[in-house]
């Protein structure tokens, strides 16, 4: 089985360096609990009140697909965006085992993400994680704001059809991808083959395979085609 830090401790300290370097959204004093496992998300940070900085949310679950996951957090923090990564699990656990065994922690829980306003909201797939996510109450609420206010979200792999769709969150006649597996097509109202598809503010995308090029229509939704462009370059994607 494939760890990403050798304990759960080591988990904790090094993710809590790593957030501090990119933001400040998270408290000094959330920064000296090196200890805890679990990290307070606070609103008053200075990122948070400038209005310029794009707010992205990445929630997952046990099961969670690895590579989409760190595709759209690693992609999106090359643009700029401030990402947040949200837990899902029961009882505030925020450390996740991936659908190959890597385990990632969570910034925090999807309970403390549904407080805030997201100018994204992005699901990776994997199984059982898009089941997870499909069944956490308010990550479905924060999908349901999302699409009634007009503001980004979006899905790959499994999470097209086993969250959105079985959660009427495709808007009617919107062309869709997923993984293009049977199961996962036959629960789409009109699935598309392309390996991502934009309709409105709904983004989706098929897999591994397409996570990166996902991501990147992502961060031209947020910041526009130039910065796309220069992004893509950057990471020698043609």
């Amino acid at each position: 089985m494939a760890r990403l830090f050798p304990s759960r401790n080591n988990v904790t300290v090094i993710a809590l360096l790593a957030l501090a370097r990119r933001s400040h959204s998270f408290t000094p004093a959330a920064l000296a609990a090196s200890g805890s496992s679990r990290r307070t998300f606070t609103s008053t940070s200075t990122l948070s009140l400038n209005m310029s900085i794009k707010r992205v949310l990445v929630p997952i679950a046990d099961g969670s697909e690895e590579i989409e996951t760190t595709s759209i957090t690693d992609t999106l923090t090359r643009f700029g965006a401030d990402v947040t990564v949200a837990s899902v699990m029961p009882g505030g656990e925020l450390v996740c085992k991936m659908s190959r065994g890597i385990k990632v922690m969570a910034d925090t829980t999807i309970e403390e993400a549904a407080k805030h306003e997201w100018d994204l909201v992005a699901l990776p797939g994997g199984m059982p994680g898009a089941s997870h996510l499909r069944d956490s109450k308010p990550l479905i609420q924060i999908l349901e704001k999302q699409k009634a206010a007009g503001k980004l979200y979006a899905a790959l792999c499994a999470s097209p059809a086993v969250v959105l769709a079985s959660k009427n969150l495709i808007p009617d006649g919107a062309s869709v991808t997923c993984y293009p597996a049977p199961k996962f097509r036959e629960g789409l109202m009109n699935a598309s083959d392309e390996e991502v598809v934009v309709t409105d503010n709904l983004t989706t995308s098929q897999g591994p395979g397409t996570s990166i090029k996902f991501a990147l229509q992502l961060g031209e939704h947020l910041f526009g085609k130039d910065k796309r462009d220069q992004i893509a370059k950057e990471m020698l994607v043609k």
